[in-house]
């Protein structure tokens, strides 16, 4: 049994005492007035991130950063990424059209993590000490429709998602948009929705609070030529 002085407690939990509130985001589509240099802050609005330490022990159980790769958050990725490998205006226009038909069927993102056992943080293997969820305040959750380990995470990686590291494992993970019963994963009347990462060791929740009015199920358009500048 642990002992009573061996507390878990989720950092974010003890931080939001003393600091702001995360900012709202919206999960609405459209067209995106974005310049390469906006893509810093875009990144920051979508990426949320949570400990787990044992004070007792001062000892970090789990330590995720995780970025919601939405329809907003592609829109300024493309415009730096064609900004920085010179795509032509047809390359850049053909990039953007793949990148948000993604979204049609899921809900990705892209998460860097480590913990006490190296082996024990890698998600995609059944031996792994954390299973993760997507949730939300509907009471709605989500198992993983795909795990994928970034083995090597190299220039791009680590330029785009700052908080990437040899000393934590990457991962995308993709959840479905809807479930076999054509519901959203996602339900059009939550306030929030986040990542649930439970264990043995404990359990910890990354929240991005929702904006309203939203329109996260209407069809995906991209406007002809359009670039977001």
């Amino acid at each position: 049994m642990r002992s009573l002085g061996a507390v878990l407690v989720p950092v974010a939990a003890l931080s939001g005492l003393w600091g702001c509130a995360e900012p709202r985001v919206s999960l609405a589509t459209g067209p995106r007035e974005y310049v390469p240099s906006d893509y810093p802050q875009v990144l920051k609005l979508w990426t949320r991130d949570e400990s787990l330490v044992v004070f007792a022990e001062l000892e970090h159980k789990l330590a995720v950063t995780a970025t919601f790769e939405s329809w907003d958050f592609r829109w300024a990725y493309v415009v730096r990424y064609a900004s920085d490998y010179r795509l032509t205006v047809e390359q850049r226009r053909e990039l953007l059209e793949r990148t948000l038909r993604e979204t049609e069927d899921n809900h990705e993102f892209y998460l860097a993590l480590y913990g006490t056992n190296w082996r024990w943080v890698d998600l995609s293997r059944p031996t792994s000490a954390w299973i993760v969820r997507l949730i939300d305040d509907q009471g709605d959750e989500t198992a993983p429709s795909k795990i994928e380990p970034i083995v090597k995470p190299g220039p791009i990686e680590e330029e785009y998602f700052p908080y990437t590291s040899a000393w934590r494992r990457a991962f995308r993970i993709r959840f479905p948009r809807m479930t076999g019963d054509s519901r959203p994963t996602i339900a059009p009347t939550a306030k929030w929705f986040g990542l649930r990462f439970a264990g043995a060791e404990g359990n910890a929740e990354l929240v991005w609070q929702l904006e309203a009015p939203r329109d996260r199920d209407a069809p995906l358009k991209v406007e002809p030529g359009s670039s977001g500048h």
